[in-house]
């Protein structure tokens, strides 16, 4: 079993930076990735940024290129995403999850979830 718990969030105006951290614990040994996805009212639950456990390589959507960095903090065991210019756009509840697949973007390949943190970027 693995246990994500995300924190940081809230709410910026356009153009500032935010900073979200998922806390990992359980049975690492056994993951391979973990990804933020976000989720929109109405809208599909999105890929955002993804870290390969093994090597902490990384891969983004198109949407967070340049503006998000997804990193791990091996000594608090955390996968953070700090995020810059922040747009309207990117108002949503974000989402640490962890899949025992190295390289997958696909939601449904993620087995373990955090509850999800709200970010509102005002205008």
């Amino acid at each position: 079993q693995v246990t994500l718990v995300e924190s940081g969030g809230g709410s910026v105006q356009a153009g500032g930076s935010l900073s979200l951290s998922c806390a990992v614990s359980g049975r690492t040994f056994s993951l391979s990735s973990v990804a933020w996805f976000r989720q929109a009212p109405t809208k599909e639950r999105e890929f955002v940024a993804k870290l390969r456990w093994s090597d902490t390589s990384t891969s983004y959507a198109d949407s967070a290129k340049g503006r998000f960095t997804i990193s791990r903090d091996n000594a608090k065991n955390t996968v953070n995403l700090s995020m810059n210019n922040l747009k309207p756009e990117d108002t949503a509840v974000y989402y640490c999850a962890a899949s025992p697949f190295s390289s997958t973007i696909d939601r449904r390949l993620y087995n373990y979830w955090g509850q999800g943190i709200q970010v509102t970027v005002s205008s």
